[in-house]
């Protein structure tokens, strides 16, 4: 299959860098290179670019310029956030509150904070998705320092009622954290609205660039440094800035702000134009995750009977030039080969979570690109259901 032919269906793993990003990078890779520490021309210049970034970014999400700390991205953001504020807060408390279909990131990082001492209440959710409110405000008590629940799921799309989980922990004086990283750009993301006290977004999610992200910290937050150093990003983040990186997030930011109302309509119908076939041609077919409170181009399904066979049929529609995933990207370093634990956690059996087909679509995608992906899954489809009884039959 040639390169140029083949269709992405992944931009919940990642998205490829948007032309116009990559222009307004190139300038500080060849002509403003200098380091935002410096203090001649090339390094004042350095710091002008890094500070009109990080208000552009902070004015995405309504905050002030000076609550945005850039870092490497998704990952060392919620890093930072649950740790440093877990070190910085141990002596008010030990109890820290997370959902429990968060990203890897989030669930490690809790499994360290109980090696130091930490307790960790994991809330469930329902078949949709949706965090329990009811049970969040149960266990939530004068203990608990922090909470943290991401605004969209990575693996079903589900969007969480964040604004309500703020105002429960805003009335009990804990701190909320919120990995927007599938959502920012997607849809409206606001830290006044959503009461967040932290927030994690990044990059290549939107069509910038791999390895710039950032936090959010309000201020008045109690926070300790992440790492130390020359004192770069107001000493909570030492480490010379990736300035190219960070005026390409910057520009995917504000390009995402202005296209995201078409984009989200556009996106959305051709999310529901693939659900409808998914649902109408394949009978043992099912959806994963909220059927309405969804991302937009983002849809997790699998197919009764062969969920032990996504594996091939991933490659097999490889083969024929799409690319999709079994869920979170990140779960492919998983050597365990473990069923997930967002469709465990919605209520799916241990052989039913390993089986979840997960189509994220984006700013490339075509409605052509859908077309042939509904036609290649038929294709893929046929050489798996061969070995199956009439009675796991997909194709109706």
């Amino acid at each position: 299959m040639n390169k140029q032919n083949r269709i992405f269906l992944d931009n919940a793993a990642t998205t490829c860098v948007d032309e116009r990003v990559m222009q307004a990078m190139i300038p500080f890779f060849i002509n403003d290179y200098g380091n935002a520490s410096s203090l001649h021309h090339f390094g004042t210049r350095a710091k002008e670019v890094l500070e009109d970034s990080r208000t552009t970014i902070a004015q995405c999400i309504g905050a002030e310029s000076n609550e945005l700390y850039f870092t490497s991205g998704g990952t060392e953001s919620n890093n930072w956030a649950l740790k440093c504020i877990a070190l910085a807060n141990r002596h008010k408390g030990r109890h820290v509150i997370v959902s429990a279909i968060e990203h890897d990131c989030i669930l490690n990082t809790c499994n360290w904070l109980t090696e130091q001492g930490f307790f960790i209440t994991y809330l469930p959710v329902d078949s949709d998705g949706i965090v329990d409110l009811a049970v969040l405000q149960e266990t939530i008590n004068p203990k608990t320092i922090l909470v943290s629940v991401m605004h969209a799921n990575n693996e079903i799309g589900t969007i969480e009622p964040i604004e309500e989980i703020g105002r429960i922990c805003k009335e009990h004086r804990v701190y909320f954290h919120t990995d927007a990283c599938q959502s920012f750009g997607k849809i409206p993301v606001d830290v006044n609205k959503t009461g967040a006290d932290l927030l994690t977004i990044n990059s290549h999610k939107i069509y910038g660039p791999k390895g710039v992200g950032a936090l959010y910290i309000r201020k008045g937050v109690n926070m300790v440094p992440l790492l130390h150093g020359g004192g770069q990003e107001a000493g909570l983040r030492s480490s010379t800035e990736n300035i190219p990186a960070i005026a390409g997030f910057a520009c995917a930011a504000e390009l995402c702000m202005k296209e995201m109302k078409t984009e989200a309509v556009r996106l959305t119908g051709l999310r529901e134009k693939l659900t409808r076939f998914i649902s109408s041609d394949y009978r043992n077919a099912y959806i994963n995750g909220h059927p309405d409170h969804r991302l937009p181009g983002h849809l997790s399904f699998s197919f009764h009977g062969l969920e032990g066979e996504t594996i091939r049929l991933l490659l097999l529609l490889d083969e024929l030039g799409i690319a999709v995933s079994a869920g979170s990207a990140c779960s492919s370093n998983d050597k365990s080969h473990n069923a997930s634990h967002v469709l465990k956690a919605i209520g799916l059996n241990p052989f039913e979570a390993r089986g979840a087909i997960r189509v994220s679509m984006g700013r490339f995608t075509t409605e052509n690109d859908v077309c042939i992906f509904m036609d290649s899954l038929g294709r893929a489809l046929s050489s798996l259901t061969s070995i199956f009884s009439e009675n796991t039959t997909l194709i109706h």
